[in-house]
């Protein structure tokens, strides 16, 4: 193999065009392909984002309400009854918003009083029992007591004053305490600088309105009830098994309590999550193609220049068959110049790659790109090269010597 660098490299040279063109090919496709296979893996580990929830056995419904119904109170309460009632349900509220979902109330969250910038960002869920309903796991303290509640729209309108008590997950605890415990100490809720008393914490609890792995679970609950008009959605949990069945059953029930009731969505959970990764799972396809793409044209580029190769070297081959060249030895000529040209355009490739990552990371704020990619590229496309090469190489081996005879 080595004895045969000297004379491809000297056949190369005569071809410096052709052999470049080949070389930024392959230069280019390792750059794309390592950042996009990156990519594809970052998009795919975002879709195993865990919950925090039931979500085998909680079901969501949005309802819109036609006119006003009096005491959004008592409206509120019957429904909940009603739904609560129900053969197969676990437990039912209503909620501001769904972890996962689109829905998002944020605030901000400090660990002194009235300080000048916010410790964390937090997103927010509101509702009776919501913990229980959507069987999210305690890891220390309780979950809120039934005095504990007060309705959201009489804290809007001054009615009533917050409970001082909050539950919050445990990624949020340990942003915020580290590794000592959560459970007692106090946090200061918003521009209201209201004081919380951390009385809950729970293991997991994603975000809704987006997911930033790095924040997806600074989450917290807080002990306000919620009602349709005030934008609230039912979510109810089922007994194993029984979703499809209660949350036909609760359609039809809020149905009967009022006819008037709009339906605007009625869904698993796993709508749910499916919706919120849909643009993720459409990135990660689209990246894959256009790495098959891509190599495939790469693929076709190196059997291309190959054939168009061997096509010029016919006579040259046969001179070197008649004199004693084998054709295992024609085969490693090609396979040889082939690995030298995938070399060059990968080691180029490689400084394109970090370079477009740089550039993804500094406009994008795109993770910076692990260094394993790189070799895993290079095989990749070695590897590429040489089944690409192989079909024109084999022609090559099987040219006679009595070619190197013809005129």
């Amino acid at each position: 193999m080595l004895k045969d660098i000297g004379p491809i490299l000297s056949a190369l040279r005569k071809h410096r065009l052709t052999a470049s063109l080949v070389v930024l090919e392959i230069a280019l496709t390792c750059a794309i392909v390592c950042n996009a296979v990156f990519l594809i893996s970052d998009r795919l580990s975002i879709l195993d984002t865990p919950s925090g929830i039931d979500e085998a056995n909680v079901v969501h419904i949005v309802t819109s309400d036609i006119g006003r119904h009096g005491d959004d109170h008592a409206r509120a309460e019957a429904d909940l009854a009603a739904l609560r009632a129900i053969p197969g349900v676990a437990a039912a509220t209503i909620t501001n918003s769904l972890p996962l979902g689109d829905t998002s109330w944020g605030s901000s969250l400090n660990v002194t009083p009235n300080q000048a910038s916010s410790t964390v960002d937090v997103k927010n869920f509101y509702g009776e029992g919501v913990g229980e309903t959507l069987g999210t796991r305690l890891v220390a303290g309780r979950y809120f007591e039934p005095g504990e509640y007060v309705w959201l729209d009489d804290l809007v309108t001054g009615k009533a004053k917050p409970s001082p008590v909050i539950v919050i997950t445990q990624g949020l605890a340990r942003h915020l305490f580290g590794d000592a415990s959560a459970l007692g100490r106090s946090v200061w809720l918003g521009s209201s600088n209201t004081e919380m008393r951390v009385i809950g914490v729970v293991d997991h609890l994603a975000s809704a309105g987006g997911v930033d792995r790095s924040v997806v679970e600074f989450s917290t609950w807080q002990p306000w009830r919620e009602t349709t008009a005030t934008n609230g959605s039912f979510i109810i949990r089922s007994q194993p098994g029984q979703a499809d069945r209660v949350l036909a059953l609760a359609v039809e029930k809020l149905k009967q309590i009022d006819p008037r009731r709009v339906i605007v969505k009625k869904e698993k959970f796993k709508a749910v999550r499916d919706e919120r990764f849909a643009g993720d799972r459409a990135m990660a396809g689209l990246l894959a193609a256009v790495c098959v793409i891509l190599l495939v044209v790469t693929a076709l580029g190196i059997v291309g220049l190959a054939s168009f190769w061997v096509g010029q070297r016919r006579r040259q081959i046969g001179v070197r068959r008649a004199l004693g060249a084998r054709r295992v030895d024609i085969l490693r000529y090609f396979q040889t110049e082939n690995f030298l040209l995938a070399s060059m355009g990968i080691v180029l490739g490689m400084a394109l790659a970090y370079g477009v990552n740089l550039f993804l990371m500094r406009e994008y704020e795109l993770p910076r790109l692990p260094l394993f990619y790189l070799p895993l590229g290079a095989v990749l496309l070695w590897l590429l090269g040489q089944i690409a090469v192989f079909a024109p190489a084999m022609r090559a081996a099987s040219v006679p010597p009595v070619v190197a005879t013809r005129g």
